[in-house]
């Protein structure tokens, strides 16, 4: 939502917003640019207002019943109003479990490069100008939100079950990219080592292009050299050298993720020096595998949530930090998501050295009903620890300098990991 705000201001509406207190991350640019954030209430919806309705807010929310009931105001979810808007522009989707965020960023990275370029994507950055020629767009399978888009290409990261408390089961999930699928117009790019993903029964009439390492791959990496600061590898294209890549990343789901972009630049017909170009000067998303240095520590700040997402992020901080302790802190969101993956959780947490675990805080958590708390995956993760937000956990964590600390949640962490950095610093 505050990056969808980022853009109609680009536009040149007036916006303004309403949201809890609470401090979150997005904001930051939302107050950089003036846009009003106001708390909630009822009489902030006025007459005349276009009033977009985010995600989390069901329909007897307050404000959405006060947009709904007032026949002057125009009122879209935000699925619905990102579909309308990216009609005029090239748009390029990426879609999938796990890692959309930060491809979508490669891509507006490549783009910008090439053409004027917009962006929509998860970490609250959205961007655009009015002669931008393309864009790029986080397509989220949330509650099939994404049918509405209809891109030139789409990237397809993987197809890993969420959304438990939505979907009924993987046949379920693999439905939603199934029917996305088939709103794509030039060509879909989709991770050919993802089993779930080699099971979605594609639309006949759109081309799609598997990626990844094996041999069966059209857009396949070989020669692959990963080192410490940068990584190397050679792209096959159905079957012949297109060219090799040279870039700063760490991480071998940035490979895969950059991969993918370089697939959409064959299909356009892209000069290769100017991708690499445009993927080099990418230097992350927001609340994706943020590295801070401070002292003896070190802070990782990740939007991970799901296993497999906990699972990419230690794995990361163990490559690039080999000899470090590795403490890892995970904030959950949705019961119903810790409640059926919660022995996953528990085996992807299983490599760090020390494992703390918080209290769910989001309004949206058990909205399903699931009535459980953090209790259901303490006692399922073997020599995790209760990590309260209050200065009693901030000393808890203290305790466990000099480390690696990672951070992982898709909501507010990043409080603890302020206060931590601050208790350090007073102890130095």
């Amino acid at each position: 939502m505050a990056a969808l705000a980022c853009l109609m201001d680009d536009m040149g509406y007036e916006v303004k917003g309403s949201d809890l207190p609470t401090h979150f991350f997005p904001e930051d640019e939302l107050r950089r640019r003036g846009i009003e954030i106001l708390d909630f209430d009822e009489s902030n919806i006025q007459d005349g207002m276009t009033v977009i309705i985010g995600n989390a807010f069901l329909e007897d929310f307050p404000e959405v019943k006060a947009a709904r009931s007032n026949p002057t105001c125009t009122c879209m979810r935000y699925h619905e109003c990102v579909g309308q808007f990216i009609r005029r522009f090239r748009t390029i989707a990426a879609a999938g479990s796990h890692g959309k965020t930060t491809t979508t960023g490669m891509l507006a990275s490549m783009m910008s490069h090439i053409e004027p370029t917009g962006w929509l994507i998860g970490d609250g950055s959205g961007h655009v100008t009015k002669d931008s020629v393309y864009f790029c767009l986080e397509a989220d399978e949330f509650r099939r939100h994404f049918l509405p888009y209809y891109p030139e290409y789409a990237i397809i990261t993987n197809v890993d079950l969420d959304h438990v408390d939505y979907f009924k089961d993987e046949e379920d999930y693999r439905s939603a990219y199934e029917e996305f699928a088939g709103n794509v117009a030039k060509g879909l790019i989709i991770y050919g080592e993802d089993e779930q993903a080699r099971m979605l029964k594609l639309p006949q009439d759109v081309p799609h292009y598997w990626y990844g390492e094996r041999e069966e791959d059209d857009i396949r990496a070989v020669n692959i050299q990963e080192t410490s600061d940068h990584m190397t590898y050679t792209v096959l294209f159905q079957g012949k050298e297109y060219g090799t890549f040279t870039f700063p990343f760490v991480g071998h789901h940035l490979l895969l993720n950059s991969l993918a972009c370089i697939g959409v630049g064959i299909l356009e017909g892209l000069d290769p020096k100017l991708m690499e170009e445009g993927l080099a000067a990418f230097h992350g998303v927001k609340r994706r595998f943020v590295v801070k240095n401070e002292g003896e520590n070190v802070f990782i700040d990740d939007y991970a949530h799901h296993p497999t997402e906990v699972a990419v992020t230690l794995d990361a901080a163990k490559k690039r930090y080999p000899d470090r302790k590795l403490t890892a802190v995970l904030k959950p969101h949705r019961a119903s998501r810790v409640k059926y993956f919660a022995e996953q959780f528990a085996s992807a947490m299983s490599s760090a050295d020390s494992i703390y675990l918080m209290e769910f805080g989001a309004v949206d958590d058990k909205q399903d009903g699931t009535d459980i708390d953090i209790s259901y995956l303490l006692e399922r993760t073997p020599g995790a620890k209760f990590l309260p937000e209050d200065e009693t956990g901030v000393e808890l964590l203290a305790s466990e300098a000099p480390c690696v600390y990672v951070f992982m949640s898709s909501k507010d962490i990043y409080t603890m990991e302020e206060a931590l950095s601050e208790r350090l610093k007073e102890t130095n």
